[in-house]
């Protein structure tokens, strides 16, 4: 045990260095350890059992090394402006307010609350930290490639799954794993790559990543993923008027094929979802569900119990640990002011996405990587309906970083039109 909390010490002290000197290097270590890293176990809460992962901590260490090089050179400054800063900033005090007044009053302890809001804001830390760091395009694709290569070793772990019949799920991630996960990660993870894919030369190598990354998602087995990827992909139909017709025949395809040619794992997963576990009556029909689908129905009732006895402020975090899916979660922790500020937060972020992709003019690559954004975006607010997505490491992490690469594409082309 000794041996490893030094070895935990000498590493993270390493990264700190990296941070303070090499600020791009710290964010790409990180960017690899997103989905390549074990986690620890930590206890547990409210019958989940809390787990803190390798890149929990290099992320901490990374941003302290941040602040120390800020603090060395003051010219960098603390936070730029952007326009997801306010709501971002109004959520977290809702968040913390919730759990504050929980915590008095008894719903959550404060330890416990103090723990899961750090994993609740350590999101946007990242999210800061990276938009302060951007400067160049060059910089952008740099990191972009960095996170598709990680993309691309995760999904050669889950092709050395899919023989075995189990559900396909990211390395490290402990006993049974997380498919669902696992889906959320790589449905933002194929909307980036067939954006750009539309928009830039890499064209070829584009598509034969989406078509690599498609066949593990398959086999995951998510239900609320494969759901997702529907709204995912009809985001591209809608918003993008070049590709709409090769897309929309594609989509037809791929429909067809899953049909006739789906392989017995995904049949099976269909035929589960209708075996009557529960009953449910909708417009005058019973319905029979798995007791899966049941329990993501169920939790929609549970947040909504919970929630109108507390509407303003809810319990506090992590009052709704139990809930699976984001909504009735935010309700539940932090009452109707919370899902007000996520809602802001949720609608600034498609607004600047939708104003990147309609702005960019003749720049491809920020095109494609706005419209990729905004695709995995719907496709990641779908699949809360039966997942707590916003608190999800291997999700949040991708998307944060990927959020501070949108919102600063703007300011670094108005920037290199400048300079030219």
């Amino acid at each position: 045990m000794t041996h490893y909390f030094f070895l935990i010490s000498l590493l993270a002290a390493v990264v700190f260095l990296i941070a303070l000197l090499k600020t791009d290097f710290a964010l790409i270590i990180l960017i690899l350890s997103m989905l390549l890293s074990p986690e620890f176990g930590a206890g547990g809460v409210a019958g989940r059992s809390v787990v803190v992962r390798l890149d929990d901590l290099l992320l901490i260490v990374i941003f302290l090394g941040w602040l120390a090089k800020m603090a060395i050179n003051k010219e960098l400054g603390f936070l730029r402006v952007t326009a997801i800063n306010k709501p971002i900033l109004a959520y977290i005090a809702i968040c913390v307010l919730a759990t504050l007044v929980g915590a008095m009053q008894g719903y959550v302890q404060l330890k416990q609350g103090f723990f899961y809001l750090f994993k609740y804001i350590e999101y946007f830390l990242l999210f800061f930290m990276v938009v302060n760091n951007l400067k160049s395009t060059a910089q952008i694709k740099k990191f972009v490639f960095f996170i598709l290569l990680t993309a691309f070793l995760v999904c050669i772990y889950g092709w050395m799954q899919i023989p075995s019949g189990e559900r396909v799920t990211a390395p490290f991630e402990g006993e049974g794993g997380e498919p669902n996960t696992f889906a959320g990660y790589l449905l933002l993870m194929m909307s980036l790559a067939l954006g750009l894919a539309l928009f830039t030369r890499r064209r070829l190598l584009l598509f034969g990543l989406l078509g690599f990354m498609f066949i593990p998602f398959v086999f995951t087995l998510s239900r609320g993923g494969w759901i997702s990827f529907v709204p995912m992909f009809l985001t591209f139909i809608v918003i993008n008027k070049k590709f709409r017709f090769p897309l929309l025949f594609a989509f037809i395809l791929m429909v067809i094929a899953l049909i006739y040619m789906s392989p017995h794992q995904v049949r099976s997963r269909v035929e589960e979802t209708f075996i009557s576990d529960k009953t449910y009556v909708v417009y005058g029909k019973r319905i029979g569900v798995s007791e899966s689908a049941a329990a993501r129905i169920d939790s929609w009732s549970v947040g909504f119990e919970k929630w109108v006895k507390r509407p303003i402020l809810g319990y506090g975090i992590p009052s709704g640990s139990v809930i699976d899916n984001q909504y009735t979660r935010v309700l539940t922790e932090t009452g109707g002011l919370g899902l007000l500020a996520f809602i802001w937060l949720i609608a600034r972020i498609f607004q600047v996405g939708l104003e990147v992709y309609r702005n960019s003019g003749e720049n491809d690559f920020n095109r494609g990587m706005s419209l990729g954004f905004l695709a995995g975006f719907i496709g990641i607010l779908t699949q809360s309906i039966t997942s707590a997505n916003f608190i999800i490491i291997r999700i949040m992490e991708p998307f944060w970083f990927l959020a501070a690469i949108l919102v600063m594409l703007p300011q670094i082309q108005q920037d290199t039109e400048i300079k030219v």
